[in-house]
Parts: C-alpha cells; sequence; structure tokens
C-alpha cells in the first residue's frame, strides 16, 4: 500500500479509498450488505485506511453500514462523508446552508457511530449560499472539534476563486478522472495547484466497466443505474472505446498478474502521483483487485500506450 499526507491530517492516508455508494444499497443491482462489510474489512487488511462515503447514498444506509462494520477499528481509519444532497418528503434538492449543515452532521455522526468526522466534504455546491457563509459554518464545527478537515467535491474550475480565501483550509477535492472520463484532468490538475490540494478521483474504474469483466453486449437490470443512457461509460460509441482500453489492459494483466482492474488503478496514481483513487466494492474479490494495484508499476511505454488510448474517450 502506498500513503499520502492530506493537508492538516496528523496521519497518512491510503492511496486507495474505499467508497461508499455500493453500501448505499441502491442503484447498484444485486447488493449483499455482508459482502460488503466483508470487503470493507479485507480492504482494512490489506492496508487501507481511508473510507469515503455520503449522508445520501441510501439515505444513510451507507454511511450506518460504515460505522457498523469500522466501529472497532475508530483509530485506525480516516473517515470521510459529505453533506449538501437534502431529500425531504419526495424531493431532492442541495442545501449548503449552514442551518442545514449542522443537522446533517450530527445525522452522520449518529450513523456512523463516532463524534467525529476526519474528512467532510461539501458533496456539491446549491449556488444559492454563499461559499463564504458555508466555510464559516464548517470552520465553526471544525473548532469545536466534530470535524477535522474540510473538502470538496464536483468543483469546476469556475468555483475557485470563491474558495482561494480559505485554501490553507481545504484538504481535498473530489472529481470524475478515470482511463474512461479524462475531460476534467487539465481541471483537476490546476483546482489542485490553485488550492494545494489533493484530489480524490471517483468513477476511477469507470462505474465497472474497467474492471474488464463485461463485453459488447452488458445489459444490467432495472434496479442498476447503469442501465441508464446517462452512464454512457456502457452505452454505444463510449462503451466500444471503452472495451479497446479493456483489452489493451489485458496483457499487462497478464504480465504482472493482477486483475484488469489493478491496471487501470495503477495508471491513475502513476498519471496523477498526488491523487488519491476512490473505488467502490461489492465483495472481497472486488476489494483485493484494487489493493492489487499497489503490487507493481507501469513501465513509461506502458503509460503512454493507455495514455493514447484513453484520449480517444476525451469529449472536448
Amino acid at each position: 500500500m502506498e500513503y499520502y499526507k492530506l493537508k492538516g491530517f496528523s496521519k497518512e492516508v491510503s492511496r486507495l479509498c474505499i467508497g461508499g455508494c455500493p453500501a448505499g444499497e441502491y442503484g447498484w443491482g444485486n447488493v449483499n450488505r455482508s459482502d460488503i462489510e466483508a470487503a470493507m474489512l479485507r480492504a482494512l487488511d490489506m492496508g487501507v485506511n481511508f473510507f469515503d462515503t455520503a449522508d445520501t447514498y441510501g439515505l444513510g444506509r451507507s454511511e450506518e453500514t460504515l460505522g457498523s462494520v469500522l466501529a472497532g477499528h475508530r483509530q485506525q481509519v480516516v473517515l470521510a462523508t459529505k453533506f449538501g444532497v437534502r431529500v425531504e418528503n419526495g424531493r431532492t434538492f442541495l442545501d449548503n446552508s449552514p442551518r442545514y449543515i449542522e443537522t446533517a452532521l450530527f445525522t452522520s455522526l449518529e450513523n456512523l457511530r463516532t463524534d467525529y468526522i476526519d474528512l467532510y466534504q461539501v458533496h456539491y455546491l446549491d449556488g444559492i449560499t454563499p461559499v463564504p457563509e458555508m466555510m464559516e459554518a464548517l470552520l465553526l464545527l471544525k473548532r469545536k472539534g466534530y470535524i477535522r478537515a474540510i473538502g470538496l467535491s464536483n468543483i469546476k474550475e469556475g468555483d475557485v476563486a470563491a474558495f482561494l480565501p480559505y485554501a490553507n483550509d481545504i484538504s481535498s477535492f473530489q472529481n470524475h478522472y478515470s482511463l474512461a472520463h479524462r475531460d476534467d484532468e487539465q481541471v483537476i490538475l490546476a483546482i489542485a495547484n490553485q488550492l494545494n490540494a489533493t484530489p480524490l478521483t471517483w468513477g476511477s474504474l469507470g462505474q465497472g466497466i474497467l474492471a474488464g469483466k463485461y463485453d459488447k453486449d452488458v445489459l444490467f437490470g432495472p434496479n442498476d443505474r447503469r442501465s441508464r443512457a446517462l452512464y454512457d461509460n456502457f452505452h454505444g460509441d463510449k462503451l466500444a472505446r471503452n472495451l479497446r482500453i479493456v483489452d489493451a489492459m489485458r496483457p499487462l494483466s497478464e504480465k504482472y498478474h493482477v486483475p484488469v482492474a489493478s491496471v487501470a488503478i495503477r495508471w491513475i496514481l502513476d498519471r496523477l502521483p498526488r491523487s488519491i483513487v476512490i473505488t467502490g466494492v461489492k465483495n472481497q474479490s472486488q476489494a483485493e483487485a484494487n489493493a492489487n494495484a499497489f503490487t507493481f508499476i507501469l513501465s513509461q511505454k506502458e503509460c503512454n500506450m493507455l495514455d493514447g488510448l484513453s484520449h480517444d474517450n476525451l469529449t472536448f
């Protein structure tokens, strides 16, 4: 395992972070909670100490699962969660208001069975609450000891200026990034530089297409979000291009004796050397495949080959 020092943290965190979206048990097909719990513990055994979720994943279900599984390991792990997606009376909307932040925080603390959150992140900006108002509320909660560090998520380059006065207080930011989605690569590099914050990549395996287990005839049931056209990694020309990337990774998988998913993760680790990769897991084998990304290093020639192929997936 490789570790990295996040701004504002006394302990280093693993460069592999287990994402909690599947633990919400919604929209990812058949999910077995006991399998997810076993996967989290297996990741812990393999050196992962960083776990990320959000209050909206399964409307608290994911946080509850993490809280239950990691209760006996609280001092050795770094827990991250998010706020800002609010569900009320059947309506979903964004809310970064100080009043809601406090409500969301205390609900998350209860779900996670802890009295502090290591990294508290705004899931999406609501476009209404002024950034200074939101940040001052978060800094107050930090001073009170309820959160240890502040992070951002789904931030666009145009959002950065508002956060510059708070750059010293922002540890990290999450954005979509993988071999299947590099549209925001230059934005990620720019934000990392301007805020001196660590990028965390979500969608790191292209919602699973880069794991090498699907072909052109892939079909998902209605209870799996990937059946929708919005998840274009599994549809049309984008699917065909992704499968070409997967085919190129297979010889590397065989060469290094690791699953295809390991190669996709390794590429991010080397392409963005200051980054941390977030991957969701549904079972122990997935946790092991992800952690195996730290058993080898791709050569420059191999990185360049994947770099070239994945440029075909850029849309700008």
